[in-house]
C-alpha cells in the first residue's frame, strides 16, 4: 500500500515551511537514510532522510512551494513491486500556497514522517476543551471556526491523525469564504490574537500616499515576516526597561593582546565579543535569579548559562545559542561562535542550535554604533546591547583627567522576570568581569 511522506516539523512551533529542493525524482529507489529533500524554514535549510524504503511514486509538492503545512503529504512512496497505478488517487500539490494539509485528507495512503522530524504529532496548538480533551485542528480550520462560531469540541476530525480540517467546518454547516489567503492567516497567527488590519488593505492605504513617487515593492520572505511578527509581539507584550553602564576596556584589550599572542600557534584569535559572552555567562551564575525566562504564567530559572548571540545574515538575523557558556574556556567559546556564525550565514544551523537560551547579546560595536536599545527576544529575560569601544576623556581614580577606551552597554530587561535592582546587580557583575578579565579564567 502507498506510503505518504509528510512535511516534517523542524521545531515544536513550526506550522509550515518551504520545500526548497527535491533530492530525488519520481521512479527513484530510496532506502532508509537516503536524502529526500531540502526543507526551508525562516531560519535554516535542512536535508531530510527517508524512513522507509521503496520507489518514489509521485512528488506531490513542486520545488520552491511555500507555506506547505506540517504533516501534509509532499510525496508518495511505493513498496517494492507495487504498480504506479496505486498513486493515481494520491492528492496533487496545491496550485496556490494554501495549506497542503487540506488536500491530503482524501488520500487512502498510510502516513509516514521523515526521519529527521522531531515531532510527529499535529503541529497546531492544542485547545483545552471543557472536559480536558485535546483538540487538534489546522490553522485554516481554527480561523474558519472562529469566524463562523463553530465549536471545535463538538467536531470529529477527518484529517491526518484525526485533525479537524476545512471540510469538517464546512460539513458543520458554516458559511465559509473560499478566498481567505495564507497571508491573512499568517498575520492572524503571528499577532497571537491581537487585532490588526489585513496586510493587503494596509499596503493599499500606504501605497496611495506615494502613488506619484517612484519606489520598488519588495515582498517579505519567511524570515522577514517572522522577525516582524516576533519583534512586534515583543514590544507590545514584554514590559521592557533599560539599564546602562560604561565599561573601561583598556585592561581587557591589553589582556586580549597577550592571550592572542599565546594562542597564535593554535590559530585562535579572541575577539572582544568572546569576552562579553564569557562575562555574561559568569554573571548569570553569580546572579542566578536573573538567569530566567518568562513562561506564560510562571518563571523558569536555569542552572546552566546558555547565551544566544545575534548574528546578521542575508535578509535578517538569527541567534545561535552557546550552551553551558559559563563552563567553557574563551578559546572554546571563540571557536564555537565562529563555527555557528559561519553556518548561520549559510542557513545550515539545526533548530536546537538557534532555539533556547535565557539571555542574549547583540553587538553593533563593529559597525561603529556607540549605544542602542535592543529588543528582547521572547521568552528571554534580558538582552545586552554592546556598543563600540572608543577613546574618551575620563576622570581617573586619583581625580585626574585621563584617556580611556570606553564601551557602552545597555541591558534590556523583561520586568516580569527581572526587577530593577536585580537587573542592576546583573549588569554590575558583567561590567566587573569585563574590567577584570583575568578573573574570568579563575
Amino acid at each position: 500500500m502507498p506510503i505518504e511522506i509528510l512535511m516534517p516539523a523542524l521545531s515544536p512551533t513550526m506550522e509550515e515551511g518551504t520545500l526548497a529542493k527535491w533530492l530525488v525524482k519520481e521512479g527513484d529507489a530510496v532506502a532508509s537514510g537516503d536524502l529526500l529533500a531540502e526543507i526551508e524554514t525562516d531560519k535554516a535549510t535542512m536535508e531530510f532522510e527517508a524512513v522507509d524504503e521503496g520507489i518514489i511514486g509521485k512528488l506531490l509538492v513542486a520545488e520552491g512551494t511555500e507555506n506547505v503545512a506540517v504533516n501534509s503529504a509532499i510525496a508518495v512512496l511505493l513498496e517494492d513491486g507495487e504498480p504506479s497505478s496505486e498513486v493515481d488517487a494520491a492528492p496533487s500539490a496545491p496550485a496556490s500556497p494554501a495549506p497542503a494539509a487540506e488536500a491530503a485528507t482524501s488520500s487512502p495512503a498510510k502516513s509516514a514522517t521523515l526521519a529527521s522530524s522531531p515531532a510527529s504529532a499535529p503541529p497546531a496548538a492544542a485547545d483545552k476543551a471543557a472536559e480536558g480533551v485535546r483538540i487538534f485542528a489546522t490553522p485554516l480550520a481554527r480561523k474558519l471556526a472562529a469566524q463562523n462560531n463553530v465549536d471545535l469540541t463538538r467536531l470529529s476530525g477527518s484529517g491526518p491523525r484525526g485533525r479537524i480540517v476545512k471540510a469538517d467546518i464546512e460539513a458543520a454547516g458554516s458559511a465559509v469564504s473560499a478566498d481567505i489567503t495564507v497571508a491573512s492567516m499568517a498575520s492572524a497567527a503571528s499577532t497571537s490574537g491581537a487585532a490588526s488590519a489585513p496586510q493587503s488593505a494596509n499596503f493599499e492605504t500606504i501605497s496611495k500616499l506615494y502613488a506619484e513617487r517612484a519606489y520598488e515593492e519588495i515582498s517579505l520572505d519567511r524570515m522577514r515576516k517572522t522577525i516582524a511578527a516576533r519583534l512586534t509581539e515583543a514590544k507590545q507584550t514584554v514590559p521592557h526597561f533599560y539599564l546602562r553602564r560604561d565599561v573601561m576596556l583598556d585592561n581587557l584589550l591589553g589582556f586580549r593582546g597577550e592571550m592572542n599572542a599565546a594562542l597564535a600557534e593554535r590559530d585562535v584569535k579572541l575577539s572582544v565579543n568572546d569576552f562579553v559572552i564569557k562575562a555574561c555567562a559568569l554573571a548569570l551564575t553569580t546572579v542566578p535569579t536573573a538567569n530566567a525566562i518568562w513562561a506564560g504564567d510562571r518563571i523558569l530559572q536555569f542552572t546552566p548559562a546558555d547565551i544566544a548571540v545575534a548574528v546578521a545574515i542575508d535578509g535578517g538575523l538569527i541567534t545561535p545559542v552557546l550552551k553551558d557558556a559559563d563552563q567553557k574556556s574563551l578559546s572554546v567559546l571563540s571557536t564555537e561562535m565562529k563555527d555557528l556564525a559561519t553556518r548561520a550565514k549559510g542557513r545550515k544551523l539545526a533548530p536546537d542550535e538557534y532555539q533556547g537560551g535565557s539571555f542574549a547579546i547583540s553587538n553593533l560595536g563593529m559597525f561603529g554604533i556607540d549605544n542602542f536599545d535592543a529588543v528582547i527576544n521572547p521568552p528571554h529575560g534580558a538582552i545586552l546591547a554592546v556598543g563600540a569601544g572608543k577613546k574618551k576623556p575620563v576622570v581617573t581614580a586619583s581625580g585626574e583627567l585621563g584617556v580611556a577606551t570606553v564601551m557602552s552597554l545597555t541591558l534590556s530587561v523583561d520586568h516580569r522576570v527581572i526587577d530593577g535592582a536585580l537587573g542592576a546587580e546583573l549588569l554590575n557583575v558583567i561590567v566587573k568581569n569585563l574590567e577584570n578579565p583575568m578573573a574570568m579564567l579563575a
